[in-house]
This record gives C-alpha cells, structure tokens and sequence, in this order.
C-alpha cells in the first residue's frame, strides 16, 4: 500500500471536502476545484481529516497517485501555486496585454500566448510569474511559455524557470 496514501490529509479551516461517490470537490478561500476520479478508490470525509482507501484490488496501483492529487487540490484552494520564469537575453521581453502573454524572443515576430481563465499571469521586467489554483495547469502553461524558447547552454539566452541552473558550454577556443 502507498505510503503517501496511509495518512490521513488534514482538512484546513476554511476548507471544504465534499465526496459524491467518484466526484470530488474542493472548496477554499481562494476558489473551488472539482474533480472526478475512477471508480475503485474511496475517499472517506471525517473528524477535519480525508481518508484515501482501496475499494477494488486491481486499484491499488492509483492509490498514491489518488491521495496527492487531493492533497494538491487543498492546497491549492488554501495557498495557490506559483511558478515563475526567467526571461534572459538582450532584446527579449514580456508582457500582457488583453488575456495574452506577448514576448519578443529574438524572432522575426512577436509570440503570443493565450492565458487560460483560471491562472493568473504577470509580467515585470524580464520576469513572468504564473499564479492558480490547480497544480496541473499553472505547471503545463509555465512549461508551454518555456518550451518557446528553450535556454541554450553557451549564453544561456532564454526562457528558464527560476532557480533551475543551466549547464554551460564553453564554446569555441580561439588558436
């Protein structure tokens, strides 16, 4: 059995867990997450505490998978996620305008990105800061905005998460 699964998750005040047999929902101060779940995991509500456990045999394998994805949505609806990228060479900027992320990345043209309604996006000088509720989707935008232009590893020009160290190439010697 998971061990991740085994402990009870703690429901924080504010918070509130409602379980319709497959159907989760999650409501929080700073919003409300819903989601459904495949049959063959239980989740039991009770004493300010959630409970994950094996209804079928042939689930245990989402039993883990189950318990962080609900730790995920508390606290995403107490806390929120943030992921922020690096914008780093010259010329390269960003910034939002009517729902869209506008960069200039060294090409031809400018690239734009469409925000999806849940996240919250900001842009200040050459950082993007990417803000929501849900972990998947907060993730899966900064990684599509990075994806854009990958950091290269002679200069290091590029779109990076914060943090994350790119590993250098020292490049042509001169004879």
């Amino acid at each position: 059995m998971s061990r991740v699964a085994k402990k009870p998750i703690v429901i924080p005040e504010k918070t509130e867990v409602k379980v319709d047999g497959v159907h989760v929902s999650v409501k929080g101060p700073l919003g409300e997450m819903k989601r459904t779940f495949k049959p063959g995991i239980e989740f039991k509500v009770e004493n300010g505490t959630v409970m994950v456990t094996l209804h079928r045999p042939e689930s245990y394998m989402l039993l883990g998978t189950y318990a962080s994805h609900l730790k995920n949505m508390i606290e995403g609806v107490n806390r929120g996620f943030t992921k922020k990228l690096v914008v780093e060479g010259i010329g390269f900027k960003s910034d939002v305008k009517n729902g869209k992320l506008e960069m200039a990345l060294g090409f031809s043209h400018p690239v734009s990105v469409e925000i999806p309604k849940d996240l919250k996006v900001m842009a200040d000088k050459n950082v993007i800061t990417v803000t929501g509720v849900s972990n998947e989707s907060v993730g899966g935008f900064a990684s599509k905005v990075r994806s854009l232009k990958k950091p290269e590893p002679y200069k290091g020009k590029g779109i990076r998460y914060e943090g994350e160290v790119i590993r250098r190439k020292q490049g042509k010697k001169a004879a």
